[in-house]
Parts: C-alpha cells; structure tokens; sequence
C-alpha cells in the first residue's frame, strides 16, 4: 500500500495550485476589463516612435495601485505583450524600428512593404509574435525552476560576452561589409560610454554638463533609424509607389499569418532563443532578435535573399523579441530580478503591493504565479484578435502621402524624445543622429551596429568591472575556471570567424 501510495504521488502531479490559479481569474472579474486596455496601450506605445513600452508601463503603473495584485501584474503584462509587436509595425512599414527590439525586423520587413507586401509582412509578424510569447509562457510554466538556475549560474564574464557577442552580430550579418560593421559596432560602444563612468570618471563629455548622464539611447536610435530614413524618402510621394500594392488587404494578412507556420521551426528556435536571452538581465530583446535572426540567416541564405524581403527574417526577427517576455518574466517571479525595463516597473508594482519576487515567493504563492501565466496565455489569445484590427488599421500609413506624413513622424519622434529626457536634450541628439545616421547609410555602414552598441554599452562596461573585480585582478585564472564562460568565448570567436571563412571557401571555389 505504501509503494502504491508513493508511486501515485511521483506519476500524479498536484493540480491543486492550477485549480487555485483559475479560481483565482475567475473571482476577480477585474482581471476581465485590464487586459484588452493593456493590449491596446501596448499597440499603441509600440508603435509610436520615441514612446517604448517602459514609457506606456511606467505612465500607468500609479494605476495599478488601486487594483489588487494579480489585476495589476496582469495589465502591465498585457501593456508588455502588445508592446511587443507593436514595435513591428513601424519597422516593417517605414523602416523605423519602435524599439530596440525589432531592430532585425527592419531588415527583410521593411523591402517587403516596398515590393507592396506590407499586409503579408505584417500577418507574418502578428503570427510570430503571438507564438513566441504564447511559446515562452509555455516554457516558463513547465521550467521556471530551471531557468531561475540557468541564470543563476552566469556571472559577469557570461554576460560580458554575450553583451560583446550582441554588439558584434550586425558585423557578422554584413556579409560584404563585416569590417565596417564591426568598425559601426565599437563606434556605438564609444559613444555610449561618454559620461560619468562606473568609477566616476567624465569620459568624453567635452565639457558640456549635457554630456554628464552620457547619450540618451532612445532619442539616439529615433534620429538614427527614423528621421535618417525620413530623408531617403523626400523625393518620393508615397511609400510604396505602385497604387495597387498600397491598398489594405484582410486576406493578406491572414494568408500572412498562415505564412508563418510553413516555417516552424523557424519560430520554434526563435522562440527558445528568445525566452533563453530574455532571461538573462540587462540583455534581453535587444540581442534576442539579433541571435535569432543571425541564426536563421546563416542556416537558410543560400540564395542571399535576406535582406532583401525574405519573410523568413521576419519571423526569426519577431518570434524571439516576443518570447523574450516570458523569460525576463522567468527571472522577476523567480529571482526576483527584472531582466529589463519592462519588470523593473514590474518590480515596483510587486513593490507597492508589499510583494517580493524570488524563490520564497515562487514556493508560498503557487496559486498567484500560474495565475498570472495562465492570464498571459489569455492576453497571447486576445493579442492575435485586436492585433489583426490594430494592423489593419495601422497599414493604412502607406496610402498617406509623404508630404504629409514626413512632417507627421518628425514631429512624434521629437515629442517622443523629449518625452523621454524631460529636456531638449532628446530633440538635439534625435536631430545630431539623424545626420550621423544619414551619413552612415550613403556610405554603407550599418546603422543597427552603432545603436546596439550604445543600448549595450552600460552592460559591457559594467560586467566588466564587475569581473576584473571578482577575479581580484588575475581575470585569466578566473576565466579559465568557468566553463561556460570559455564555451560562449568560443562560439563568440567563432561567429567572428564564419564570415572570413566563408569568403575563403569561395576564393577557393573561384
């Protein structure tokens, strides 16, 4: 009896805190009424330039204070889960990517709505992102304990290669260019190090009190990918030249979303790769749609197609930003440590509702923290509706004449950054990058590198420190003993490598 008893607890599992989990969405009907608000929010910050997902989560966050705790995390999420596509729709359709996140989606989205596939482009996005995200929230649920130890067993040397290795992928992606992207890369490394160092150090700032807090980010990749490209534009009328391909099409985007799934494996290593980085801190979908996409262009470019308006790019690009989310939600709920801006604010919310994320939190309150997964696989559902009415609206940008809506964007982009630094100091450095990037791309080097590399320049810097601190100065010895480190020092070489090798192999062909 007591061998029966045994096996019958290891083979069935404890539904309990499932049954407690739907219990408690079912109580609380405000759970209902946050979600497609959230959702929208999302859309909409996503697909403003200037204004990210933080900005739309941090404006609402003293909202949540009146909600109980489950109501709160749910609506932030649901603000994070639309902000992940959203971003997609400026990038496919104008090239401007809404946040650092769908960086890769520009590079084959964007030639798609030129050819007048934006509907397509946009389908496939919507389906890739809905399918990541829904892909990691399943991962989290069924491993969330691992993933708490993955992370826990990074240390700084792991994560300043991985910083390193993000900031070096446009290099590797520009297969005729590599040495102006990496050259792109360490410039953008540069200027993301100007200001006042960990050690307190002015570093760059060439006098100016503006220059303390170093270059704003956001306001830097807005003049570099949006007004930079808005000048490209100005002797055009339209978007898309031909009238045919500008008209908006339900049935592309639906033939778009089915698009995507003749490619699943595509978008389940997207996926994975997205939930693994996400759960990284302070890395995140920055470099999670880098790898993705990287990946899958190594693997399927045999015709050279990407970059071009290859939609498989796209859905690489797009399911690793989403899944991103439910592994930086892996590290919030189980470590208690936001894995980017997004769960910081979450942090807070977990803050002011007297509630502490980490390993205690994960064991005492089961019930809460599949409740809040299993409201994430809702707003995934919901996500797939209101986003396919949000594009089919939003593609309508490509029948509004250019004349009109250059101005239009300028003036978001500049209201945006300011936004975001609270002082004009945003609207300059749009301004002074929207030349730096217009320059960049009439002469052939690759705008993403330099803005990887300012987004990321904080994270080197500071791991680094962090190593040289911890290996009390002998950084090789301290490297030499963990393993994972010398396996990512590995492939991070390798990556490097593979475009000098392959254009060996072809000398040789010839």
């Amino acid at each position: 009896c007591s061998n029966y008893l045994w096996l019958k607890k290891k083979l069935m599992p404890d539904l309990s805190p499932f049954i407690g989990a739907i219990s408690l969405l079912s109580a609380d009907m405000t759970v209902w009424f946050v979600i497609v608000p959230g959702l929208l929010l999302g859309l909409v910050f996503g697909a403003v330039p200037g204004l990210s997902i933080s900005i739309g989560m941090a404006i609402f966050l003293p909202i949540t204070l009146y909600m109980d705790f489950v109501p709160a995390i749910l609506f932030l999420t649901a603000i994070f889960t639309g902000g992940g596509f959203g971003c997609a729709i400026p990038a496919i359709l104008m090239n401007i990517p809404g946040t650092s996140a769908s960086v890769a989606t520009t590079f084959d989205g964007y030639p798609m709505a030129k050819r007048g596939e934006h509907n397509k482009a946009l389908g496939i996005a919507l389906a890739s992102s809905v399918f990541g995200a829904g892909l990691s929230y399943l991962i989290l649920l069924v491993f969330i304990g691992s993933i708490s130890n993955f992370v826990l067993k990074l240390g700084p040397t792991e994560m300043f290669i991985v910083a390193l290795w993000g900031i070096s992928l446009i290099a590797v992606l520009q297969d005729n260019y590599f040495l102006r992207g990496l050259l792109a890369g360490v410039f953008g490394l540069s200027l993301g190090l100007v200001g006042i160092s960990n050690l307190g150090i002015f570093r760059g700032t060439l006098g100016s009190v503006y220059l303390f807090d170093g270059i704003p980010a956001i306001p830097a990749l807005i003049g570099m990918f949006a007004a930079s490209e808005l000048f490209n534009l100005i002797r055009n009328d339209y978007l898309i030249t031909d009238e045919k391909k500008r008209q908006m099409n339900l049935k592309q985007i639906l033939l778009g979303m089915r698009a995507a799934f003749y490619h699943p494996f595509i978008m389940l290593r997207g996926g994975i790769t997205g939930t693994i980085i996400g759960a990284i801190p302070g890395v995140g979908s920055s470099v999670a749609n880098l790898i993705s996409y990287a990946l899958t262009k190594r693997r399927y470019n045999s015709k050279e197609t990407f970059g071009k308006g290859d939609e498989r790019g796209v859905i690489a690009s797009e399911a690793a930003n989403s899944s991103s989310e439910g592994g930086s939600m892996a590290t919030l709920l189980a470590l208690g440590i936001p894995g980017g801006g997004g769960t910081a604010i979450m942090l807070a919310a977990f803050a002011a509702h007297n509630v502490t994320g980490g390993p205690r939190f994960l064991s005492q309150n089961t019930e809460i923290v599949y409740a809040i997964i299993f409201g994430n696989f809702i707003q995934v559902g919901l996500l797939a509706l209101i986003g396919l009415g949000f594009i089919f609206v939003a593609s309508s940008i490509v029948k509004v004449p250019l004349r009109y809506l250059i101005p239009t964007v300028m003036v978001l982009a500049l209201l945006g950054s300011y936004a975001h630094t609270g002082n004009m100091v945003g609207p300059a450095t749009v301004t002074l990058f929207s030349i730096l990037g217009w320059l960049m791309r009439r002469y052939n080097y690759p705008v993403a590198a330099t803005v990887i590399g300012i987004l990321l320049a904080d994270l080197v810097e500071g791991e680094l420190l962090r190593s040289y601190q911890l290996a009390g100065g002998r950084i090789l010895e301290y490297i030499l003993d963990r393993p994972i480190t010398l396996l990512l020092l590995f492939l991070f070489i390798l990556s490097l490598c593979l475009p000098a090798i392959r254009q060996f192999s072809k000398n040789r062909v010839v």
